[in-house]
């Protein structure tokens, strides 16, 4: 007999009726938060196979379209191809200056928003439970992050640009005994927007390592954007790692696929 696969043992279940899930802007309204608007793209004949979800988190001022950037257009042509879901919320106004409310408060309301997409996704389409993934740039970023560690219930792996984590905002692990995955790029020395993205960046793979979880950091150099370049190898990354994946697939030695700027720690 094979092994048996990790799979969450903790998922999220609606608690609002679900809308129907179809390409572009969709709305969903969470128990306790205003309703909220998600840009998705997904097949139409997505129910039919059981594929993976990526969220993306843009930066500030930018859009959820960043995700054609971040992820890009083959990458999310393969999510849905796969019977899969990308989904990238809009901004919450009130949140303001970040676009999402745990770049700098513990509040968790872009969270309870994932965990009804995601619990509706489950519902009404159906998908890979052990390829849930999250990736966002800058505010998205370290965003992200927090998401990996406060949804590490059922986060596979995530892609952090420009992200990680600030000094005195350290999330409490929610399941501990499950390990995420992290791929983290930073800009180097001239990624800095308010802070410092190579520090917060080591700030966050000191945190998945003491946690016992595998990240390594890719520091293009290049300052505070999405290295373009590196998205294939990325959308691989998270490919390669899904749900509690042990030993980690990359622990022995980073695939040529990777950018050479990476390395493990």
């Amino acid at each position: 007999m094979g092994v048996e696969e990790p799979v969450p043992s903790e998922l999220p279940v609606p608690t609002a009726p679900c809308p129907s899930f179809v390409s572009g802007d969709v709305m969903f309204s969470p128990k306790g938060i205003a309703p909220r608007k998600v840009r998705l793209w997904i097949d139409p004949k997505a129910s039919e196979a059981e594929g993976p979800v990526v969220f993306y988190w843009h930066g500030t001022g930018s859009a959820p379209t960043e995700a054609l950037t971040g992820l890009g257009q083959a990458g999310i042509d393969a999510v849905t191809a796969a019977g899969g879901i990308v989904a990238a919320p809009h901004a919450d106004p009130a949140a303001a200056p970040s676009p999402w409310w745990l770049v700098l408060t513990e509040k968790e309301d872009d969270l309870l928003l994932a965990d009804e997409v995601l619990a509706c996704a489950i519902q009404e389409v159906g998908i890979d439970v052990r390829r849930i993934h999250s990736m966002g740039l800058s505010a998205g970023g370290l965003h992200t992050s927090q998401m990996s560690v406060r949804r590490s219930s059922y986060v596979a792996s995530v892609v952090p640009y420009s992200g990680g984590l600030l000094d005195g905002l350290m999330p409490p692990w929610d399941a501990p005994a499950n390990k995420v995955a992290a791929m983290i790029f930073h800009g180097g020395p001239s990624d800095v927007v308010v802070v410092s993205f190579p520090k917060t960046s080591a700030n966050y793979l000191d945190y998945l390592q003491k946690q016992g979880s595998f990240g390594f950091v890719c520091n293009h150099n290049m300052g505070h954007v999405i290295p373009v370049a590196a998205v294939p190898a990325a959308r691989q990354f998270l490919a390669d790692h899904p749900f509690g994946e042990q030993p980690p697939p990359y622990a022995g030695g980073l695939p040529p696929s990777m950018p050479s700027y990476c390395a493990l720690p």
